[in-house]
């Protein structure tokens, strides 16, 4: 039984279930995607793949970026070798382009071609966790940065930032991020170009004023040296490289492309779309950093900025933080559907909204939730470096072949049933990388291995290379096993 439900036209009767096809083209003549994670039939496929370009520039020109290339500098690093670690770490858009190659084959998002890698029951877990749960802190934590810009434009316009008004202002920025996600993948595409000329204007005007002021021979009083040096510059990588691993969903907006569609393309401008504007962004960012306190991003760099312009850049980060959220809430709605919840998908993205604008809510007005919860996304990496490993070398062992409409299928006859609902290699795998991450980080707590190097984090490459060489290893054996006992399972 297929976990979600169409969305119908507005007004329309019911809608029996070998109607669905008929009900999307209907919601999506009334602007509304109607698909969810069920499959995406070649009758209905369409665009071209440098749309993704876009797609991923908009969600890139953002306020993070900014910090985190600023972050570096006050990590210790000097400013070519904080810009040496913005390319090195992004670099790792190159992954996010290969995981969006599987989108046009399988006519399915990257929710649904995972099975191919857990099984059907295994990659509800696997969605639960890596899917709902980190894109709604994410989906949170980006709130709150497009909130505190927002807190600041209403202080300018001479209103009383009460706790009435900051909450008013959480809700407005989520319905418009949440009307996007809503409203789907023909939105998106259709919107972001816009968007993406829309914040580079911006941002080069940024540029221009933050390098007027850069020392382009900046060092840090006391540099990291030897071990220190290299720990750091681990450090700084992972927390770069963070970005393009959250995007294991890369899949999610090329589904629609027609399957013919060159892998290459799709991969080649999905990772163009996040490498540009994440290097020159995280650039400016570490150039700022070098003239400003980047302790308080926001505040320090509108000192750079000519007085006219600060509002205009007070929007752009909210209309930043708008497009990457909207990116967030689409695939955590359908992360949702993929847990096995019988929900339409305009519905699940309301249900991710709510709970992130409650953890907001709470942080901002509360606590220091938020607090905490930047500390449990620096170890993201312990996740979504093993699982972006796993979900790559799947590709490159199938040389980028999935069977759409068998993926879709979640009966225990089902060709990704596996062994009861779980492909033990992609477990084993993931566990296997998740644990050698955990040795090796030192972040919110240090690893035996990380203390043992004197600090180094090799949580990354550690969790990576552990958990595609094991994924690699026991598919071949598990593929052998079956065709000793004359079975073919659906294995690399």
């Amino acid at each position: 039984m297929a976990s979600t439900l169409p969305d119908p036209h507005p007004g329309a009767g019911p809608t029996p279930a070998d109607g669905a096809a008929s009900a999307a083209r209907a919601a999506e003549r009334a602007g509304v995607e109607a698909h969810g994670i069920d499959h995406i039939p070649e009758s209905e496929r369409r665009g071209r793949p440098r749309e993704l370009f876009s797609v991923w520039a908009a969600a890139n020109v953002n306020y993070l970026s900014l910090v985190v290339g600023g972050a570096l500098v006050l990590m210790g690093l000097s400013l070519w070798q904080a810009l040496v670690v913005i390319v090195v770490g992004n670099l790792f858009w190159l992954l996010t382009g290969l995981l969006a190659v599987p989108g046009p084959v399988a006519g399915a998002p990257s929710e649904v071609v995972t099975r191919a890698l857990y099984g059907v029951r295994g990659n509800r877990v696997n969605n639960a966790v890596t899917g709902w749960l980190i894109s709604v802190c994410y989906f949170a934590l980006n709130l709150a940065a497009a909130a505190t810009a927002a807190f600041s434009l209403v202080d300018r316009a001479g209103l009383p930032v009460t706790t009435g008004v900051k909450a008013a202002v959480v809700v407005l920025i989520a319905a418009v991020t949440l009307a996007i996600g809503v409203y789907g993948h023909a939105a998106i595409v259709r919107l972001y170009p816009t968007i993406t000329l829309v914040l580079s204007a911006v941002f080069a005007v940024v540029g221009v004023a933050v390098l007027r002021h850069t020392d382009f021979g900046y060092t840090p009083g006391q540099p990291p040296t030897g071990t220190d040096l290299w720990a750091t510059v681990a450090a700084g990588t992972a927390l770069i490289a963070s970005g393009p691993l959250s995007y294991t969903t890369s899949a999610d907006f090329s589904r629609y492309l027609p399957r013919a569609t060159p892998a290459k393309a799709v991969a080649g401008w999905t990772a163009l779309g996040g490498f540009v504007p994440s290097v020159l962004v995280c650039g400016i960012g570490a150039c700022a950093a070098t003239a400003v306190d980047m302790n308080d991003p926001e505040s320090s760099l509108q000192t750079l900025l000519p007085g006219w312009f600060r509002p205009v850049f007070l929007l752009a980060l909210v209309l930043g933080t708008v497009a990457l959220n909207a990116l967030t809430s689409y695939s955590a709605g359908l992360a949702l559907q993929a847990v096995g919840l019988r929900i339409r998908r305009t519905l699940s993205v309301l249900v991710d909204g709510a709970v992130a604008v409650s953890l907001t809510l709470y942080a901002l007005l509360v606590s220091d939730f938020l607090d905490a919860v930047g500390d449990v996304l620096q170890l993201t990496v312990l996740l979504l470096g093993p699982g972006t490993a796993v979900y790559a070398t799947d590709i490159l062992l199938r040389r980028g072949r999935y069977d759409g409409p068998a993926l879709a299928d979640e009966s225990p006859g089902g060709p990704f049933w596996y062994t009861g609902g779980v492909n033990r290699a992609g477990a084993l795998a993931l566990v296997a990388g998740v644990t050698a991450s955990a040795l090796s980080v030192d972040s919110v707590y240090t690893g035996p291995v990380a203390a043992a190097l004197g600090g180094a984090d090799l949580a990354l490459p550690a969790g990576m290379a552990v958990a595609s060489g094991t994924y690699a290893l026991l598919s071949a054996r598990l593929r052998q096993a079956a065709a000793r006992a004359g079975r073919l399972p659906e294995q690399p």
